[in-house]
């Protein structure tokens, strides 16, 4: 089989998002797929993009956003039982802050120019789980880095790098050629260039790649 190349737009703000990717991370086991033989990128887009970068107070942005933090509270609980069936634990008790998620996209586009996609995808992961299971702000430099050292990373060179402006420009442009492209909702995966929208579960990732993985290539 074929190298297949996988592109994951989604925001560390998406609890769909992190409940997509282990539903990919499980589809390419089901499709017989060697980790190596899939090349994943991940790809920014801000759900938020005007959020202070302090972030919001989370009761009170969700109930805002929502009509009530009642109506905020029963869908935290649908997703939480749907992260369950796929392994992913929602502790939104643990969570008071709203991040701005830029400073993470910012840590995942270095991050994939080191070059090490298993690297890379761990510090994804991790970065979903800091928030959703831990109640960490992810906007935080100081969290960054330590997600970042944790997965491998040097930590004096990730804080040099989020403490300047460098890769701003590249996520922004990135976000754009997303939505140019037609993205509208994360997380949109793209398997060969063959769109999958939404936290599909992992059989109907598990074909796709199969698919993608036996194709022929154009003439």
């Amino acid at each position: 089989m074929k190298s297949v190349e996988v592109e994951v737009v989604s925001d560390f703000i998406c609890p769909w998002c992190w409940i997509g990717h282990r539903n990919l991370k499980d589809g390419i086991e089901r499709a017989g797929l060697d980790a190596a033989a899939v090349q994943l990128r991940f790809v920014p887009y801000e759900l938020n993009p005007q959020m202070p970068k302090e972030g919001l107070n989370r009761k009170e942005y969700r109930s805002r956003k929502f009509g009530s933090w009642a109506r905020s509270q029963a869908m935290d609980a649908d997703v939480a039982m749907a992260g369950q069936r796929v392994g992913a634990q929602f502790n939104y008790d643990r969570v008071a802050v709203t991040p701005n998620t830029r400073q993470a996209h910012r840590l995942m586009y270095w991050a994939q120019l080191q070059g090490d996609g298993a690297k890379s995808a761990a510090l994804y992961e991790a970065i979903f789980s800091a928030y959703f299971s831990e109640g960490k702000n992810i906007g935080i430099v100081d969290v960054l880095v330590d997600l970042a050292v944790a997965n491998g990373f040097n930590g004096d060179v990730v804080r040099a790098f989020l403490e300047t402006h460098e890769g701003e420009r590249e996520v922004v442009a990135s976000e754009l050629r997303a939505s140019v492209a037609g993205v509208q909702s994360v997380p949109t995966i793209r398997i060969a260039g063959v769109q999958v929208s939404g936290a599909q579960p992992s059989n109907v990732m598990a074909q796709a790649l199969r698919a993608a993985a036996v194709a022929e290539p154009v003439a």
